[in-house]
């Protein structure tokens, strides 16, 4: 891949200024390779303690920069003198739908009114392109659809099988690949009706929501007759959902690669040379996934990694379990690596959280499941919506009473940071809402690192 500068004692990232010194950007590939000036730069940085961030789903990397200075700003302030922070931004390839605003990046008026059911933006569409280059026939025909709306179950069906090349998934029973979520392998109609209904739940405009205009069919607007507009027009909100979930499930897929194959290891390496460096780990929707599919390369009773933040983790809250409760012989995907940490990890979640309230449990349901894409289950719960799950004695704390009273040392703990985590639009809620002094004092409280 292509050598990008650090910024190493600048605070500038290709032209993009960073408040905080010393600052380097850690770039990986979609395989997990690292670019190796990057890596130099990094391991040249003179610290104590290394905060290393992971975005999660943005357009480009000057998006991503933006999040690592509005968030590592408040951090010299609040260490202690006997700490020399060196800021790590961590760059990996993944994309976000322009019509889903960041609180304080996007103007009010997108926070408003995002477009959700029409054609693909001139800047979501560049961002598809370099996210799925080899794909561009493919997303042409689906930027048509998208835009022509047409009242078809012969587009619905066409639009369907489009969204399934893209995601890298066959058209297969579930008996053959049960492994594969149901959005992508039950009827293309049912699952557009059922993102329609989701988007009409986190208040998208348009949708079939209270005070929208369109109406639901008998059963209220959460009911299985919903039809939203007229006819199969106004299922196309949902097919244009539909590719957003294609997206988020190759950047899941991805994000758990850059961790284990990638950002692990270069941190392995970097504390082999350097034992007296601390890293504190920080990662924000998918990017918590990277920092926390990292651990997977900490050899054991290593005890480099002090601290692990988890912002509005998109990914399951069963992971660190040892059991699950559903198939008590199986454990989580990440199950029993907090014990890797030689400090918390710290999962915070908000109730204000639409993407993984509403979106993640309904992407994240497998196929074949009896509970239907719309029945409640908590096996498909996000970490980032309610917290740690399944692992026994893990404490569950308000941020208010975090911050008084500190985090426990060691081992998993939640926090409900609803108090702060609050602002943003429809779809994607307060997914973004994470630049917030009282979120950089608790990775502080974490990490030990405080006055």
């Amino acid at each position: 891949m292509a050598n990008v500068g650090g910024g190493f004692g600048t605070g500038v990232v290709g032209g993009v200024g960073v408040g905080v010194r010393p600052y380097a950007e850690l770039t990986f590939d979609s395989e997990g390779d690292v670019d190796r000036v990057t890596q130099g730069t990094v391991s040249r940085m003179e610290a104590t303690d290394l905060l290393v961030f992971a975005h999660g789903w943005n357009s480009d990397r000057s998006t991503a920069t933006r999040l690592y200075d509005r968030f590592f700003a408040p951090f010299e302030g609040l260490v202690g003198s006997g700490v020399r922070l060196g800021y790590v931004g961590v760059v990996w390839p993944s994309m976000r739908f322009s019509d889903e605003p960041i609180p304080d990046f996007d103007t009010l008026a997108a926070l408003a009114e995002p477009d959700l059911g029409g054609a693909l933006d001139p800047l979501t569409r560049r961002a598809l392109e370099e996210f799925w280059p080899e794909r561009r026939a493919e997303l042409d025909r689906v930027a048509e659809l998208l835009a022509e709306r047409a009242d078809s179950a012969a587009a619905f069906i066409e639009f369907g099988a489009l969204i399934r090349e893209l995601a890298g998934v066959d058209a297969v029973p579930a008996l053959v690949a049960p492994s594969v979520p149901a959005i992508f392998t039950d009827d293309v109609l049912e699952v557009c009706r059922a993102l329609s209904v989701a988007l009409a739940r986190a208040g998208a405009p348009g949708t079939g929501a209270a005070g929208t205009g369109a109406p639901a069919a008998a059963g209220g607007p959460e009911g299985p007759g919903l039809t939203v507009g007229a006819g199969m027009r106004g299922l196309w909100g949902g097919a244009k959902e539909l590719l957003r979930q294609a997206a988020y499930y190759k950047m899941k897929k991805r994000a758990g690669v850059v961790g284990e194959r990638g950002l692990g290891p270069v941190l392995a390496q970097l504390a082999a040379a350097r034992p007296a460096l601390r890293f504190h780990l920080i990662g924000h929707s998918f990017g918590a996934r990277v920092v926390s599919f990292s651990l997977r390369a900490v050899p054991d009773r290593a005890r480099y990694v002090k601290s692990v933040t988890l912002l509005q983790g998109a990914f399951s809250h069963y992971a660190f379990a040892d059991r699950l409760p559903h198939d008590k012989g199986t454990g989580g995907a990440l199950r029993g690596l907090q014990r890797r940490v030689d400090g918390p990890v710290v999962a915070c979640h908000s109730p204000h959280d639409s993407a993984l309230k509403i979106f993640y449990p309904l992407a994240s349901r497998m196929a074949g499941d009896s509970a239907g894409l719309l029945g409640f289950d908590e096996r498909w719960g996000a970490i980032g919506h309610d917290g740690v799950q399944a692992v026994p004695g893990a404490p569950r704390l308000t941020l208010d009473t975090a911050l008084r009273e500190g985090v426990p040392t060691t081992g998993c703990v939640s926090v409900d940071a609803g108090s702060v985590v609050r602002r943003g639009g429809a779809p994607s809620g307060a997914h973004s809402d994470i630049c917030h002094e009282e979120l950089a004092r608790l990775v502080v409280d974490a990490g030990r690192m405080g006055r």
